[in-house]
């Protein structure tokens, strides 16, 4: 009797969900779904060819080990990678299981000889005349990937960045293009790449450098006439970090000398690393040429931080700093420094020089108060997706499954909970709220207040619960 994929694969998660952590299973494993099993080979499709080499990466000796153990010795494993939304192209990776050695399924290309020294090039990072590629990586070492704080808000971007610092410029991801708002960690994320690059292969000729720093490098090499030597310079770099690659919008001269910069270090498999505050497709000023090279690699988004990531950056930096802090302070900032990381770690450093220069204890009144001269407090009107996130989190309960048509009693409860609270704790509309919640109409949202304070009138625990779930709310 033939195997079936459905039941390999099932069997196969078995035995991975048991050694590896939670949020690892459900990032890398739980997307793949199985396609066929003939001849002892499985196919699994992955969505997309960061999937595919991030496995291999990461997880190609769990993988193996485990395909020995539930098909047998002579199985293999065939990858069907999802190129986009119409169609698949298969990639064979054929994994003869057990695996002793990582099995490179890469195209890698031929090293080119090194041939005569390099030669002299003025470097623009040093004083002029100086003639010597010794180049400082102008990295800040506290911008490394031990101080950064994963979550789901920046998780692809740090996966794609440590797989890059692994193997610069030999994976799929080149370039790496990270885009995000003002202070989500595009920095902090790029510049840690460089620094694990560096301590993993020191012999690599890595620089980090801001968009104006270019600007103004080229500028000078051409009042100068030092054009050459500004390219020739660039060119040798092994790893190069452009931060907001934004700005050169409009800048026609710059542009056209990093549109062969890029050509040079992509063909010569060197490594690319951009940073924006908006994706390629919606950069304005930029030439064509140079926006369709940005989508070559993966573009990676940095989203505001969640609740629970927020939390975990301070602990993070009082950690750091050697500090000890309530933790009702710390949830306090948390809920009321929303936007982005740079405002969250102002928060926390204000307040403590307010404690130190007045003498004060760190409590949650002292935190109330200088937290409500930092952040603009029109009494933030709570969303609706708040709301609904807050009471998922109360119950335990997956929004995926409180988003869908289950009729559960318990579902239907949350759902009519978060419509409740969403009617009498912000301005939306009742369509609005309902089209949010569970894609009901405005009838629906009404019939579910008033179930909800019918139930607040007869039951109180049910009351007790609705109290806990508002002071979260307005904590």
């Amino acid at each position: 009797m033939r195997p079936n994929h459905d039941v390999v694969w099932t069997n196969c998660l078995k035995i991975i969900k048991d050694n590896i952590p939670q949020t690892s299973y459900k990032t890398w494993f739980e997307p793949i779904i199985p396609k066929k099993i003939e001849n002892n080979v499985l196919t699994i499709q992955v969505p997309s060819l960061f999937f595919y080499e991030y496995l291999e990466e990461q997880f190609i000796d769990l993988l193996g080990k485990t395909l020995k153990k539930v098909v047998g010795e002579n199985a293999k494993l065939e990858y069907s990678v999802v190129m986009d939304k119409n169609h698949s192209n298969k990639k064979q990776a054929t994994i003869n299981v057990p695996t002793s050695n990582k099995t490179d399924l890469r195209n890698r290309p031929v090293s080119l000889p090194s041939g005569k020294e390099r030669p002299t090039i003025r470097n623009p990072f040093v004083i002029p005349g100086i003639k010597k590629l010794n180049v400082d990586p102008q990295l800040n070492s506290a911008y490394s990937f031990d101080n950064f704080v994963e979550g789901a808000c920046n998780r692809l971007a740090k996966s794609a960045g440590m797989a890059v610092a692994m193997d610069p410029g030999m994976t799929a991801f080149n370039p790496l293009f990270i885009y995000g708002e003002p202070g989500l960690g595009k920095t902090h994320i790029a510049q840690a790449i460089g620094i694990e690059i560096k301590k993993q292969k020191p012999e690599k000729t890595v620089l980090y450098v801001s968009a104006n720093k270019f600007e103004t490098q080229y500028t000078e090499a051409t009042r100068n006439n030092n054009r050459n030597d500004f390219l020739n310079f660039y060119q040798m770099i092994d790893v190069l970090i452009i931060d907001d690659i934004h700005e050169l919008a409009g800048k026609t001269g710059t542009q056209n000398i990093f549109f062969h910069i890029f050509n040079h270090l992509h063909q010569a498999k060197k490594q690319l690393i951009l940073t924006s505050d908006k994706p390629p497709v919606e950069l304005k000023g930029l030439e064509d040429r140079l926006l369709s090279r940005f989508k070559w690699g993966l573009t990676a988004e940095l989203l505001p931080p969640d609740f629970e990531t927020r939390v975990a950056i301070l602990r993070k930096k009082i950690y750091n700093d050697g500090l000890k802090m309530p933790e009702d302070v710390i949830f306090y900032i948390a809920n009321n420094v929303e936007h982005n990381i740079r405002e969250l770690e102002g928060a926390l450093v204000l307040l403590l020089a307010h404690a130190t220069f007045n003498k004060e204890e760190i409590n949650f009144e002292t935190a109330k108060r200088v937290v409500e001269k930092l952040v603009k407090k029109e009494k933030k009107e709570l969303s609706v997706d708040h709301i609904s996130k807050t009471v998922c989190d109360y119950y335990g309960l997956e929004m995926g499954t409180f988003q869908s048509k289950t009729r559960k009693r318990e579902i239907v409860q949350a759902r009519q909970i978060a419509m409740y609270f969403s009617k009498t704790l912000t301005n939306s509309s009742l369509a609005s709220i309902g089209s949010k919640i569970g894609n009901k109409d405005h009838a629906t949202v009404l019939h579910a207040c008033k179930t909800i304070n019918n139930l607040m009138e007869t039951d109180k625990e049910f009351k007790k619960q609705l109290k806990d779930i508002e002071t979260k709310l307005k904590f």
